[in-house]
Parts: C-alpha cells; sequence; structure tokens
C-alpha cells in the first residue's frame, strides 16, 4: 500500500489504468464490436483514463477516511484492502458509468429511459469493477508498487 502522496499518485495511475483497460474491454464486448477500431479505442482509453484518474483523485480521500472510520480489526491489512474497495467502487461505478452513458448517447445513443439506461449500466459494471479490483487489478497494483516504485530496504550486512 502507499505510504507518501507521491506513492499515492502512482498507486492511483496503476488502479486506475488497470480498471479503465478491464472495464474498456467489457463494456466494449458488453456493447459490441461495430465501431470498434484500434485508433478510436485508443483515443477512448486515453480520455476515459484520464476523467477515471481525475474521479479517483477525488473520491479516494473521502472513501479513505470512511473506511477507516468503519468498525473491523485494522490491525490485518487485508482488511483495510477490502474495506476501501467496498467503499470506493461503488462511487466510482457511479460515477464512471455517467460518464459511459455520455459515451453511449454520443457513439450510438439511448434507447428508452436515460435512468433505466443508467441502472443498468451501474449494475452491469459493478459486477464486473469489484471482482476486478479485488482479484486482478488491485493485487497486481500492490505488486507493482512493492517492487518499482517503494524503496527496498537494504539488508544489514553482518561483520565476521
Amino acid at each position: 500500500m502507499p505510504s507518501n502522496k507521491k506513492e499515492g499518485i502512482i498507486f492511483g495511475l496503476f488502479m486506475c489504468f488497470g480498471m479503465v483497460l478491464i472495464m474498456s474491454a467489457y463494456n466494449t464486448a458488453l456493447h459490441g464490436f461495430s465501431s470498434f477500431t484500434v485508433g478510436s479505442a485508443v483515443i477512448q482509453f486515453v480520455i476515459t483514463f484520464i476523467v477515471a484518474f481525475i474521479a479517483e483523485s477525488l473520491v479516494e480521500p473521502k472513501t479513505r477516511k470512511f473506511a477507516l472510520s468503519l468498525p473491523y480489526d485494522k490491525s490485518k491489512e487485508i482488511n483495510f484492502i477490502v474495506a476501501i474497495a467496498f467503499c470506493m467502487v461503488p462511487v466510482m461505478v457511479l460515477i464512471m458509468s455517467v460518464y459511459g452513458l455520455i459515451l453511449t448517447a454520443v457513439m450510438t445513443g439511448i434507447e428508452g429511459s436515460i435512468f433505466t439506461a443508467y441502472l443498468k449500466t451501474v449494475g452491469l459494471n459493478f459486477i464486473v469493477a469489484l471482482p476486478s479490483q479485488l482479484l486482478i487489478v488491485g493485487p497486481i497494483s500492490r505488486r507493482l508498487l512493492a517492487k518499482y516504485i517503494k524503496p527496498s530496504t537494504p539488508k544489514p550486512e553482518l561483520n565476521v
């Protein structure tokens, strides 16, 4: 887990990249590949990544504070990881589903009630976002942070 602001930003970048990648692939598969081109996918990914990172930057401090206020055993890091995921993912799904709905409206149009379309989008995104965050993106992001960003503590030399 990040231990300072710089590590927090880098960790947020890792998390956003992974979640945007998975959710973009999922939503593209869900809505069909009829208008899919590599160029449009890259442009859409970059814009979505920027939107998601801004949203994550605004949401994360409040969800972290809320997760820390919940009654659970805080001596185990896994409990905090699960608590923050259960606080962060629903809020991000609500926000990014608005973005996705706007994108869908612009690209293909929305049939029927926008409220119904939003609720459907939220439900479909949540069922993939939470397991992706807990089982794939979170563990990979923590591993990348530990391996490449956090300074490793040097092993003490033995003077014999």
